[in-house]
């Protein structure tokens, strides 16, 4: 996990870490997409957070934004605004904290071909 770098917007409104739901958690992982997405960031990531445009995904910009809202909203991922762009990261102390061994099971998920 990289350390937070100084002057960083304040995150988009998420749960706080004692509100954190495994349901909720469980049904954001649920959809492959998403999967992916959260496993691409535990696994690749290069910098502290990043765009939408990073994962390379080949989906349109509005089922994107869906599905990133759908993971701060769950309390999965932390989002920032940058300007006109959102970046993201995983908020894995805090998973961690609440559901022990969750995110090693995201990270050791094997994508179906094709993804």
């Amino acid at each position: 996990m990289l350390p937070e770098p100084e002057g960083l917007p304040e995150p988009l409104p998420e749960p706080a870490v004692g509100d954190l739901r495994l349901e909720n958690v469980l049904a954001a992982l649920s959809d492959p997409l998403r999967l992916l997405i959260v496993r691409k960031l535990l696994l690749e990531s290069e910098q502290f957070d990043h765009t939408c445009g990073w994962f390379g995904l080949d989906r349109p910009k509005s089922s994107l934004t869906h599905h990133f809202k759908a993971l701060r909203e769950a309390g999965v991922t932390r989002q920032r605004q940058y300007g006109l762009e959102r970046r993201s990261q995983v908020r894995v102390t805090d998973l961690n904290a609440r559901f022990p061994g969750l995110l090693d099971l995201v990270a050791a998920w094997t994508p179906p071909d094709g993804t």
